[in-house]
Order: structure tokens, then C-alpha cells, then sequence
């Protein structure tokens, strides 16, 4: 494994909302995405999920809250808890899941994406 320069991963980012893979580490895959506009209401049956904002303002609505996320702030989401990643602007992120983490959950939608890239 290499060292990882995230801004030269980013730069390789051209659509919202397509995770890909930086890295792994025990079972568990790094990847980062750009995100912008409304994600989809979506839980995750097995999986905590970890969205660390590198880059600019990340609102995770919840059903009964929102969670505010700035810049080299992070939240993590436990399994089962349906939420919604919102951004206003663009929004850089990194996330530590499990290898099974579907980006949309249990969210059938045309933001899942099913084979990760590695960059």
C-alpha cells in the first residue's frame, strides 16, 4: 500500500454520489466521494457507516434531527438508523465502511452503485 494524497484522489472524482475506493483495512473498504444536492432516505441493516467531511458542509437528515458536519468533522451512523446525506454545495468525503455496504442500503435506487471503482 501506497500513501494516499486525497486531493490528488478527489481531482479523479467526476459525478456526485460514485464512492470509490482509496484504501482497506480489516474487512473494511476507505473511500471518498463528491456529493452534492439530496442523497436518498435509506438504513443500513448490518453496517455502522462513517462519513468524515473533508471539504465542505454536509447536513445528515435524520428522521427526528439533522446532523450539521463541517470540515474535518465526522458522525457515525449506527446500523438501522434510516438518514439522508444532504449537500448544498459541494461536499468532499471520506467514509470507512464494511466491504458489504451498499451505498443506498436497503434503498433501491438509481444512485446505487454496485461495483466500487479503486482509484
Amino acid at each position: 500500500m501506497n500513501k494516499v494524497n486525497l486531493s490528488e484522489k478527489f481531482s479523479l472524482i467526476n459525478n456526485y454520489w460514485d464512492p470509490k475506493i482509496v484504501g482497506e483495512l480489516n474487512n473494511q473498504y476507505v473511500k471518498i466521494a463528491k456529493l452534492k444536492g439530496e442523497f436518498v432516505w435509506h438504513h443500513h441493516e448490518k453496517e455502522d457507516e462513517l462519513f468524515m467531511v473533508i471539504k465542505g458542509h454536509l447536513t445528515i437528515k435524520l428522521r427526528d434531527s439533522n446532523i450539521e458536519l463541517n470540515e474535518g468533522e465526522f458522525y457515525i451512523i449506527p446500523r438501522g438508523v434510516e438518514h439522508m446525506p444532504v449537500a448544498e454545495d459541494e461536499v468532499h468525503v471520506l467514509m470507512f465502511e464494511p466491504q458489504t455496504t451498499v451505498n443506498t442500503g436497503n434503498a433501491d435506487s438509481d444512485k446505487t452503485i454496485s461495483n466500487l471503482e479503486k482509484i
